[in-house]
């Protein structure tokens, strides 16, 4: 595996742990301490993926986040925000910015190169445009344009979410649960402890707004469409 990740922390200990584990994964490391090296090297290197604390010292992570999602040379490198408990705003921030995914610390090392593989995976799946247009009630999903309308007005959502969405709209009528969700949209293919199923569903009602109620809460196990 050649692929290239940066991996911009502050704090060296995390720093070289994560390094460290990501290396021993096969993975090359470039290494960033503050927000400016890191979209420095971030434009100069193009790396395949970034692992991007928000509490970074010159320029914070989000404003690192929204520097390269707004340029289209960066834009398509993937994002797994480093969070601490207490930063759930700058979380959901990040996610609304196009961030791929979030870790709260302390994490586990092992899970972190887990959801790594995972994003890159999920990148490199091609994608099948065979039934684009997908509609229930209100929403209208057309695949091939990455476009989601209510009532023919566009809604602008994350790639994750215009996935999420597009998967239960799909198998509408049958519940998913969370594992299975963080299989077929995140291509987690192990049980991790997240709430980040959870954290996308609640975003995505939100922007849905008076359709978010197709999206239904099977308490104590998942979330599914309703029929029509």
């Amino acid at each position: 595996m050649n692929a290239k990740i940066l991996v911009a922390d502050d704090e060296e200990d995390v720093l070289n742990l994560v390094s460290m584990n990501l290396k021993n994964a096969g993975f090359t490391v470039i290494q960033a301490v503050d927000g400016k090296e890191a979209l420095s090297k971030a434009r100069s290197q193009l790396p395949s993926l970034m692992v991007l604390d928000l509490m970074l010292p010159e320029m914070s992570g989000l404003e690192v986040c929204k520097v390269l999602k707004g340029d289209p040379v960066t834009s398509k490198i993937p994002l797994i925000m480093l969070t601490a408990k207490a930063e759930e705003v700058d979380r959901i921030v990040g996610l609304e910015l196009g961030a791929d995914d979030y870790m709260t610390k302390p994490f586990s090392p092992r899970e972190l190169v887990l959801r790594v593989k995972s994003v890159l995976r999920r990148g490199a799946t091609p994608v099948d445009h065979s039934n684009d247009l997908v509609q229930i009630g209100s929403i209208s999903v057309d695949r091939a344009r990455h476009e989601v309308r209510i009532k023919g007005r566009p809604v602008e959502l994350t790639a994750t979410e215009f996935k999420l969405l597009t998967l239960l709209i799909e198998r509408r009528g049958r519940v998913q649960n969370r594992d299975k969700l963080l299989n077929d949209v995140w291509g987690y293919e192990s049980v991790i402890d997240t709430r980040t199923v959870d954290t996308h569903v609640r975003r995505l009602r939100e922007k849905l707004g008076p359709a978010a109620d197709c999206i239904e809460t099977v308490r104590g196990f998942g979330y599914r469409v309703a029929e029509e």
